[in-house]
């Protein structure tokens, strides 16, 4: 689970048994937070949806085909992958992809007409996207005035401390202590969350989940 330099320190995740780490989702923690204890509780593994079948259309007939072709763009602007430091959303019925969620954490506001705005919060900066304390302002401000339904973070739970959403890992200068969890803060991820979006607390749900990609319809 986005222009400066990532940090290089070589990661090698502290996670209880039944989490695994691939290479793709988080640059590297410093040694500071392999210190940590993560208590990773199993959790829901997140449902996979597949794309809608293509309806069947006359060949013979240019003006379905054109309506063909419309509706087929319209599906795909409702369809979204969203990497690491980055903030998009889908229409009602749309769906967004988090890909490869390890070290992350995902942020999926369901919008009151049905759509979805998302953002993928990265542990340590993707050069040339969104930090971890840039990543809610960016999400609150996609979202503007639009009336939410709720809000779902999903992710590494375990290796998030809440303040990292306000102040990024990355951005600790040198010999200055970097906040390190001391397990699952689910509440007040959740806080942070509800604070940075401006939504009441109740509407955010905080849940930790396996590795791997996530799917939000």
């Amino acid at each position: 689970m986005r222009p400066t330099q990532p940090f290089r320190n070589p990661l090698r995740a502290a996670r209880a048994p039944g989490r695994g780490l691939t290479a793709v989702c988080a640059l590297a923690l410093p040694a500071v937070l392999l210190a940590c204890q993560v208590g990773l509780g199993s959790a829901a593994h997140a449902q996979e949806y597949g794309p809608a079948a293509a309806g069947t259309h006359a060949a013979a007939d240019p003006a379905v085909q054109g309506r063909a072709k419309v509706q087929d763009r319209a599906k795909a602007q409702d369809r979204a992958t969203i990497t690491e430091g980055q903030v998009k959303e889908v229409g009602p019925g749309g769906v967004i992809t988090y890909p490869s969620v390890t070290s992350c954490l995902t942020v999926t506001v369901r919008l009151g007409d049905g759509g979805l705005a998302g953002a993928h919060a990265s542990l340590f900066q993707v050069p040339g996207e969104l930090r971890s304390d840039e990543i809610l302002t960016a999400l609150a401000k996609l979202v503007g005035g639009r009336s939410v339904t709720a809000v779902q973070v999903k992710g590494a739970v375990g290796a998030w401390h809440p303040s990292y959403f306000t102040k990024a890992v990355e951005s600790y200068g040198e010999g200055e202590q970097v906040p390190v969890p001391a397990g699952p803060d689910f509440d007040g991820l959740g806080r942070e969350v509800a604070q940075g979006l401006g939504l009441p607390r109740d509407l955010v749900t905080v849940e930790d989940v396996p590795d791997g990609d996530q799917i939000v319809d």
